[in-house]
């Protein structure tokens, strides 16, 4: 506990400090996380064998990540290419290599590309947007809300099983609790920052980044379950891999932004 604790306030600090900083300090620190991801991601699949189709994952993930405009480049083509593009190298690895690799194999990479590469894109892009410290630091406190609202309540009040079968120690009361406090936090914000955020565009934020951050953490349960792992990684000792720690936060920031629901 003593090791998980020290490692939470360590990391924490460290990622609040370049956040509030922003820019290419944080951006930097995203792009970063997000290759320790990947690679959290091609072990836990056991395709890091795979090195041509695990290079081009990589390749098409850094391509969704980077903030080129930040960087001063004028990116060529837009996601649904780089997308599209990445589909069609991999696909024609399996032509290439008689089906040694096989369709499934970079369907599982090529998930893993969307799944984190639009995840951490949102993440900077959230940013880098007009008073994006602010957006950013409401959504993931909303997230952190959200996530300690369900463990502290669930723990004293839980009785009725979310979805045993893939998180057995989440509760409806916990689950509940946690919607609950993110709408409070998010309340909070519009409190703050009347001319930014309306009461009941907090309260729609709020409930919605609970909800989906919530999905987001059953989204990697299920996958642990199906893998027979615990933990994605063991980059945070005490608290697991990048993926175990930032769940919530891939699901959330693309939902957000997809949608349109805060300014862009």
């Amino acid at each position: 506990m003593k090791q998980r604790i020290i490692t939470g306030v360590i990391a924490g600090l460290v990622f609040i400090t370049l956040l509030v900083l922003g820019d290419l300090w944080y951006a930097g620190l995203i792009v970063l996380v997000s290759i320790i991801g990947y690679r959290e991601y091609l072990q836990m699949n056991g395709y890091m064998s795979y090195k041509l189709t695990a290079a081009v994952g990589l390749i098409a993930l850094l391509c969704l990540t980077i903030p080129w405009g930040l960087l001063g480049i004028s990116f060529p083509i837009s996601f649904t290419a780089v997308t599209w593009l990445a589909m069609f190298i991999v696909l024609f690895i399996t032509v290439a290599s008689k089906n040694k690799i096989t369709i499934d194999q970079v369907s599982v990479i090529l998930l893993g590309v969307i799944y984190l590469g639009f995840g951490f894109n949102y993440m900077i892009e959230s940013r880098l947007a007009e008073n994006g410290l602010f957006w950013t630091i409401m959504i993931f406190v909303c997230i952190w809300a959200s996530d300690s609202g369900a463990y502290f309540v669930g723990s004293k009040i839980g009785k009725h099983p979310l979805w045993p079968q893939i998180s057995p120690k989440k509760s409806i009361e916990g689950a509940l609790g946690g919607v609950v406090i993110a709408m409070i936090i998010a309340l909070g914000f519009a409190w703050y920052a009347p001319d930014l955020l309306s009461i009941g565009r907090a309260l729609l934020l709020g409930f919605l980044i609970a909800v989906v951050g919530q999905v987001g953490d059953l989204i990697q349960s299920a996958y642990k379950r199906v893998k027979g792992i615990k933990d994605t990684g063991t980059l945070l000792p005490g608290h697991g891999g990048v993926l175990d720690r930032m769940d919530s936060w891939l699901i959330v920031f693309p939902f957000i932004y997809l949608l349109d629901l805060i300014p862009n």
